[in-house]
């Protein structure tokens, strides 16, 4: 049995544009939600996703099969993101807007609202190599072994860092009385 991404792929590498328009359409809600979760703003977002792609597509003749293609197009996404967040100067970041369900009174919504904000700004004020954790492992739900793969480091240290990362978050947010137990994986 023929694996069809492989087939696209391969097609895409020697210059089918449709067959690169199916892998864009296949794994572009993947890339966004990782710019947007690593940007925390759409507009950036949608522009490191759309950067994303021209790179991919660029690179693609040298994509190998060696892990995943998603692992390698997240590898690709998350190096614009990083550059992208490193040439900013300023530190606060809009924050997205949230849908919340379940809660039909204002008082809840705002308090879920604010909630989600002190997270978030927990998790933007973390150090890049902590933050990157939390968005792999949290918001992407990529394994260990698939964030080892997209970081180059051994298992080892990706756990590490997680472990760390989540340290580090849950003393932000008990700083700021956010702290209601993070849970880890």
């Amino acid at each position: 049995m023929i694996d069809e991404e492989a087939l696209l792929i391969s097609r895409a590498q020697e210059g089918d544009l449709d067959a690169f328009s199916e892998l864009i359409t296949k794994h572009k809600k993947l890339i966004y939600n990782l710019c947007l979760r690593m940007l925390y703003d759409r507009g950036e977002a949608e522009d490191a996703t759309q950067e994303a792609f021209m790179k991919i597509y660029r690179g693609l003749k040298s994509y190998n099969g060696t892990s995943k293609f998603s692992t390698w197009a997240v590898k690709i996404a998350s190096n614009i993101c990083i550059d992208i967040i490193r040439k900013r100067k300023i530190t606060t970041l809009p924050i997205e807007d949230y849908e919340l369900k379940d809660d039909t009174s204002p008082e809840k919504s705002y308090i879920k609202s604010e909630s989600y904000r002190e997270i978030e700004q927990a998790i933007e004020a973390l150090p890049e190599k902590y933050k990157i954790m939390i968005v792999y492992y949290h918001f992407m739900n990529l394994s260990y072994e698939e964030i080892s793969k997209i970081l180059k480091e051994p298992m080892t240290i990706v756990k590490n860092r997680l472990y760390r990362a989540r340290l580090m978050l849950k003393e932000n947010l008990k700083e700021k009385g956010g702290y209601n137990g993070l849970q880890s994986g």
